[in-house]
């Protein structure tokens, strides 16, 4: 299988037998179908339909489907990682700002984001380890952490779920930490020196 390198937008769908390396953003109006993994170093994925993936996925920017995104292996992104259906990972779910799904979202290993997670108001999480979100965590069913099956997740660590409020959701299995923390990235702040008001977004 030789490795496929793409930039730009295509029209239909792509399907790849090797591994998908990008030399740039990739805007896909249909699917992405790769038998080996994604790497989109400093870059962006989109696709109107859904991203399936033998291995992995990595983004420099964002990660966004107007459906599902399921992947063998781990889901990371720089930015965000959203999907109009569901979110599933064999391996862990990685994102610098929010990960959102309209419906579930579940990893063989943790999740974790820099800003919020949410799933959909009629599904829920699951993790075989810990979810960790410096926002809050909203889902309309119930939540699970440290579920693994392939090895013993045995310390209260690998079973935590921290977050700044658990907005909406039922903890089912796993150990809920509200750190009360206030999530402020994407907020805007203003700051008065010398008479002059200075206004900033929040990274």
């Amino acid at each position: 299988m030789k490795d496929y390198k793409k930039e730009g937008t295509i029209t239909g769908a792509l399907e790849i037998a090797g591994n998908l390396i990008l030399t740039g953003d990739l805007f896909v109006k249909e699917w992405i179908n790769v038998k080996g993994y994604i790497d989109c170093a400093g870059y962006s994925i989109h696709a109107g339909r859904y991203i399936k993936a033998g291995g992995s996925i990595e983004a420099g920017g964002s990660i966004n489907t107007g459906s599902s995104i399921e992947v063998g292996g781990y889901i990371e992104a720089v930015y965000f990682i959203k999907a109009g259906s569901y979110i599933k990972s064999g391996s862990y779910i990685k994102s610098g700002y929010y990960i959102e799904a309209e419906s579930s979202i579940e990893a063989g290993s943790f999740i974790e984001a820099g800003s919020y997670i949410n799933a959909g108001s009629s599904w829920g999480i699951l993790a075989g380890l810990s979810i960790t979100a410096t926002g809050t965590i909203t889902c309309g069913r119930r939540i699970f952490a440290g579920v693994c099956t392939w090895r013993d997740a045995t310390s209260d660590e690998d079973k935590t779920i921290t977050c700044s409020k658990l907005v909406n959701g039922i903890v089912e299995y796993g150990i809920l930490i509200e750190t009360g923390t206030e999530e402020l990235s994407g907020r805007e702040v203003s700051v008065i020196v010398d008479g002059k008001t200075y206004t900033a977004t929040i990274n």
